[in-house]
């Protein structure tokens, strides 16, 4: 067994090294946890000062905003765009990235630079909402996940991943009678676990907080509001309790204040993303593994 013995300089860097890493964690949880404590605890209590613990433990905001049927709805229309989008945009751009890997398909060297001539140069706002309101998009649950079902930066990624892969798996496959659709879901495929989750945290992620495409497209349509557009249109018009709980048939009210509404909503949107991550955390190391070409 082999010791290895650090220097004092090895031990300085490392401390250096736990000192940011300790700043860069205070300055990222610490406002989170505040507004944990602060949407958990009774407003009348909470002064200007951090709380790093509830002061009175109240659940009122959250029983009024769960009470509210507009947040209900938003809360399903969120998690129908993230599921679905993450799915079509996992599938549509891998398929899209295992093709552009086949050196014999015909005219691949100009599919290559029109791709990466996307990811610099686009249309503009006002040709691209003309485009999908030409195609019929605007005003539907569709222009949450057709748009974005190709991802350029993705396909790179999960194209260079595949492009690590040994040929001779590949070969070994068409030698054996696969096709090229055989070959892409029964080899290719689980080998790239890991980029495909990578890919896929960034395309669910990315449709969970968007809210600037409700903006733009479906504005005038209160029904296809995702949770996102909901906690915006909330900073801006929550101006009392009354105001937010008429017709939610809330109880109580004595222990709400619009501040109390606007930070318990917003713990409840970043919520599920630190529940998700730390899962697809995990679930990389088992994509390592799964991926391992075996000898």
């Amino acid at each position: 067994m082999i010791v290895y013995k650090q220097s004092s300089g090895d031990r300085i860097f490392d401390s250096i090294n736990i000192a940011i890493m300790a700043v860069v964690f205070i300055v990222m949880a610490f406002p989170f946890l505040h507004l944990i404590n602060y949407s958990l605890s009774n407003p009348s209590l909470v002064s200007g000062r951090f709380l790093f613990l509830p002061k009175q433990v109240n659940l009122d905001s959250y029983k009024a905003i769960f009470a509210n049927g507009d947040v209900l709805h938003g809360i399903y229309i969120s998690v129908a765009r993230t599921i679905l989008g993450t799915i079509s945009m996992v599938l549509v751009t891998s398929m899209a990235a295992y093709v552009i890997t086949r050196d014999d398909l015909v005219g691949i060297k100009f599919f290559r630079k029109y791709f990466v001539f996307t990811m610099y140069f686009s249309g503009g706002l006002i040709p691209t909402y003309i485009l999908i309101k030409s195609l019929g998009l605007v005003g539907s649950f569709w222009v949450y996940i057709i748009p974005s079902a190709v991802s350029v930066f993705n396909m790179i990624l999960i194209k260079t991943y595949i492009e690590g892969i040994p040929k001779e798996l590949e070969e070994s496959a068409l030698m054996d009678g696969a096709n090229d659709a055989y070959l892409f879901l029964k080899i290719i495929l689980p080998i790239c676990i890991p980029v495909i989750a990578a890919v896929s945290l960034f395309a669910g992620i990315g449709q969970w907080n968007s809210f600037i495409d409700t903006q733009f497209y479906n504005a005038m349509n209160p029904d296809l509001f995702p949770l996102q557009y909901i906690l915006y249109n909330s900073f801006q018009s929550i101006t009392s309790v009354e105001q937010f709980t008429m017709g939610t048939g809330a109880a109580n009210t004595q222990l709400l204040t619009p501040q109390s509404l606007k930070i318990a909503m917003t713990v409840i949107t970043v919520l599920p993303i630190m529940v998700v991550y730390p899962f697809l955390q995990r679930f990389f190391m088992k994509g390592l593994l799964i991926g391992s070409v075996k000898g």
